[in-house]
């Protein structure tokens, strides 16, 4: 039977060690979306998981995305039947399995005299994504008229519009779905910890056996065996593959994605609009609370893997891109208050430009016995998964005679969405709170509770419980709220940093910058008292926090690296 874990950043350490004691049946490199997949879907075909990740669970791809759970419409373009079908069936699969962090959104593909598709191809693209997608009935497309167009978007540019479709994607927050995949691997027995790298992989008579893996907060370094091992390491996989002397001409082609955030006052769309630009690519523009995000871009990269920077280039293709879609907005880089990048890991193909490659996962199987997996989308996570376990079962099943138990994640509740929304709502607003001075206070209440069943479903009363015990007036929620989720995130999310909290654990960083710093400040008094901090560590951490602003916020006018359109 295994043993249920809580994810603590106290526990880091004992998990570490508890790796080393006793071999492993896989160990996974990489905590992303895929990584933490492998592991979840490994863990509950009964094997003996470890995943490690060098920096934090979600730093790097599945935490820079589009945060779309999205069938990906424009792959009908591409002749990509397969994998429209298949990314649109694990959409379904993951609102029901996890339906607070992905949320049905309303979107408007504006169709344009001169665009890339016209009304009839438009009508039947979107019919038959509908059909590919298994699209419910209430959410299928509708076919708009110009004007019935400018009634559901009145910031649309008049000029060239000639009509519009509505239909729905699925919004999440890829972070945080990422780090409710570890929990949940986590409950069923895997050992999953950040900031533990492998860096070095151990060999017996040539085949692959494991890793050794330093603790980069300890600094102590601790040998794992395991019988599989897998690379799920992201924009890094072929440096794994380097390091496992396995690479060849099928390699990664990386891409650079680009998304800006300005204030929701200066972009104030009353949907997602996903629309044409000049040259011949598509473009998000999706709000969000307090702000609306524009992106992505499509570039060729080939400079660092950890901190792709966003830069000048991209922000004003991506804010020319809709000051042209969107009328009297006139959006400049002084408006933008926050961005980032991502890399895509994508299978390379001779001759194809970023916008053309294939958004298909491949494995790539090494003489050593390594298993690699690159390539894919966040949808698709949970069948990348299952086919790189399916390549672990069988081995384990022609080497050691195990059973093989095929995957059963389809139907397991991710962290959070084990009950739902009416219910965990009715349970938090039943919890004793300071008395409202009046009913705008009531409200903000309200609100407060909606935005914390968002972030954690229901494993937000706890934390919203933890709140009221310490809140003894209405003004002392924001306070005591923060604490409490700061508190949750150490203790059930590995949270080890400020950063890990308010880059990832909620998004602060991008989607609250006003509030962020501060934010920062009361956060890191906190983790200094937890954590025992001395003074070397605390200026560490605030210039930690520092680059992660200037990442976010300070664009850079060096040359692009690479080449293709922004």
């Amino acid at each position: 039977m295994a043993v249920r874990r809580r994810l603590s950043a106290f526990q880091r350490r004992a998990f570490l060690r508890e790796m080393a004691k006793e071999r492993l049946d896989l160990l996974v490199i990489g905590g992303g979306i895929t990584g933490a997949g492998i592991a979840l879907d490994a863990a509950a075909r009964g094997l003996r998981v470890g995943l490690v990740e060098k920096w934090d669970f979600a730093a790097g791809t599945s935490g820079r995305s589009t945060k779309l759970i999205h069938g990906g419409l424009r792959y009908l373009k591409q002749g990509e039947i397969h994998l429209v079908r298949e990314v649109g069936r694990e959409r379904a699969i993951l609102y029901r399995n996890a339906p607070h962090v992905v949320v049905p959104e309303r979107m408007l593909l504006p169709i344009l005299r001169g665009g890339s598709l016209g009304r009839g191809m438009t009508a039947f693209g979107l019919w038959l994504y509908d059909r590919l997608a298994d699209v419910q009935p209430a959410e299928r497309r509708v076919m708009l008229s110009r004007a019935e167009t400018l009634t559901a978007e009145p910031l649309l540019s008049p000029e060239r519009l000639i009509g519009g479709g509505l239909y729905y994607e699925y919004r999440t927050d890829d972070a945080r779905l990422t780090i409710e995949v570890v929990k949940t691997a986590a409950a069923l027995g895997a050992l999953c910890v950040n900031r533990a790298e492998a860096v070095a992989l151990l060999y017996d008579a040539g085949r692959i056996r494991g890793a050794v893996v330093l603790d980069r907060e300890s600094g102590e370094e601790h040998t794992v065996t395991a019988r599989q091992v897998v690379n799920a390491a992201g924009p890094w996989v072929d440096e794994l593959r380097r390091m496992d002397r396995s690479l060849d001409d099928r390699r990664l082609h990386l891409t650079k994605g680009v998304h800006v955030v300005v204030p929701r006052s200066r972009l104030p769309l009353r949907q997602s609009v996903y629309f044409d630009v000049e040259d011949g690519r598509m473009v998000f523009a999706i709000p969000r609370d307090a702000v609306t995000y524009i992106g992505t871009t499509d570039t060729d990269y080939d400079g660092p893997l950890d901190q792709p920077p966003v830069l000048l280039e991209d922000v004003r293709y991506l804010l020319r891109a809709a000051n042209h879609m969107f009328s009297g907005v006139h959006l400049t880089p002084g408006d933008v208050c926050s961005g980032w990048a991502g890399l895509r890991p994508l299978i390379h193909e001779e001759g194809r430009s970023p916008s053309e490659l294939s958004r298909k996962d491949e494995i790539f199987l090494s003489p050593t016995g390594l298993i690699s997996i690159a390539g894919g989308k966040l949808t698709a996570y949970r069948k990348m998964a299952e086919r790189a376990v399916d390549v672990v079962m069988r081995r384990l099943a022609e080497t050691e005679g195990r059973p093989w138990r095929p995957s059963r994640t389809a139907d397991i509740p991710l962290s959070g969405g084990e009950r739902g929304k009416a219910e965990t709502l009715a349970e938090m607003r039943a919890l004793r709170v300071p008395a409202p001075a009046d009913a705008g206070d009531a409200r903000v209440m309200e609100d407060r509770i909606r935005r914390l069943y968002r972030r954690y479903g229901c494993n937000a009363p706890a934390i919203w419980a933890d709140a009221m015990r310490q809140a003894e007036r209405t003004e002392e929620v924001d306070e005591k709220l923060l604490e409490a989720e700061f508190r949750y995130g150490v203790e059930e999310e590995m949270v080890c940093n400020p950063c890990d909290f308010l880059v990832r654990r909620t998004g602060a960083l991008h989607f609250e910058p006003d509030q962020a710093h501060e934010r920062f400040r009361r956060v890191l008094s906190r983790a200094t008292a937890w954590f025992g901090w001395d003074e070397a560590r605390v200026a560490r951490e605030v210039e930690a926090w520092e680059a992660q602003r200037q990442a976010a916020a300070g664009f850079t006018t060096l040359p692009s690296q690479g080449r293709g359109r922004p």
